[in-house]
């Protein structure tokens, strides 16, 4: 059973920050270059017991590590999950490698490491503000012509891809494992590629990246599915197949936590393959946290971690004996 640290020690954890205390972490809990399917399979094996603490840090690349150092500040514990991004504005994309470092020394730290990418349309420019091209609706001809072989957006869209491929590579060469969340919130119309059922959705733009970075050795990619808790429902629509899937994962904005239906849900698309709790703001109580119990790991959304959440409440979670955080999530 994992013993609450005392605020004393949680006080003298930000002491020793302030004198420059650098993030590392013991030898015994560093990650060694593994595959996708070591990560896979720890998924697997602690689904029912336990639950990885996560933390995803936003723009700007430059500090990819911010709302993860937040929060050390307040636990003295660092999460045993660093989310980044891939980014969308042009200082943020021309500091991707930022953000590709700080996943390596995370991994090597004895986090895991989970990417997501608020992606530009493909009707703009290679990069782009939030709203007008990330947060942005094209027409379904538009889309069509995406998804479809030879067509200029489609080629456009493609060089997209391809200029990411080389950071995931640097990954894969480092051997990192990435939990790689493309096209989040699918069931969403906020976003250019969200609102789309069906096998020419959605569905249809997810698997032609997976065969796309597939083609490109990329085999250290776990790819993680992802819908919002939208009381519409209908989730399984903008499944892509299991062949194409290795997480299915659910972000919580409607309200705080998943419902119960929520939960059976997406255990119900998942068919076993393990769960989890992709971006949320509110952190999980120990109410959520015995009732629903399969979730794999959950990530904090950025600055909702302080925003939302009261030192005390971070600190019960991280301290609570089913969430493991660096150091007690044990790889191989």
């Amino acid at each position: 059973m994992k013993i609450p640290r005392p605020v004393w020690a949680v006080g003298a954890a930000l002491v020793l920050l302030g004198a420059g205390m650098v993030h590392s972490a013991p030898d015994a809990s560093a990650f060694a270059a593994t595959s996708r399917t070591t990560v896979l399979n720890y998924l697997k094996s602690i689904t029912g017991t336990s639950i990885v603490s996560g933390q995803h840090n936003k723009e700007p690349a430059t500090s990819p590590g911010q709302y993860t150092q937040q929060v050390h500040d307040v636990t003295g514990q660092w999460p045993g999950l660093w989310g980044g991004d891939m980014m969308f504005r042009a200082d943020d994309v021309a500091n991707r490698q930022r953000v590709i470092d700080q996943a390596k020394t995370e991994w090597a730290n004895g986090s895991l490491v989970a990417l997501t990418w608020h992606a530009c349309s493909p009707t703009v420019g290679s990069t782009c503000e939030f709203d007008g091209g990330v947060k942005t609706r094209i027409a379904d001809a538009q889309f069509q012509q995406i998804v479809t072989g030879g067509t200029t957006l489609n080629q456009t869209w493609r060089s997209r891809m391809a200029a990411v491929v080389p950071y995931l590579k640097q990954l894969k060469a480092a051997g990192v494992p990435v939990l790689w969340r493309p096209f989040h919130e699918m069931n969403e119309t906020w976003n250019w590629w969200g609102g789309r059922p069906g096998a020419n959705g959605g569905a249809k733009i997810f698997q032609q990246m997976k065969d796309y970075f597939d083609s490109q050795g990329l085999d250290n990619l776990i790819w993680v599915w992802n819908v919002q808790d939208n009381p519409a429902g209908g989730w399984s629509s903008y499944y892509p197949g299991s062949n194409y899937v290795d997480v299915v994962s659910l972000d919580a904005w409607y309200k705080n936590y998943p419902s119960s239906s929520d939960y059976s849900q997406i255990q119900s698309i998942a068919a076993g393959k393990p769960i989890a709790i992709a971006e949320m703001g509110k952190m999980p109580d120990s109410s959520l946290l015995a009732s629903q119990t399969r979730w794999a790991y959950f990530m904090i959304w950025s600055e909702q971690l302080r925003g939302n959440n009261s030192n005390a409440e971070i600190q019960a979670t991280y301290f609570h004996s089913r969430v493991l955080n660096q150091g007690e999530v044990k790889i191989g």
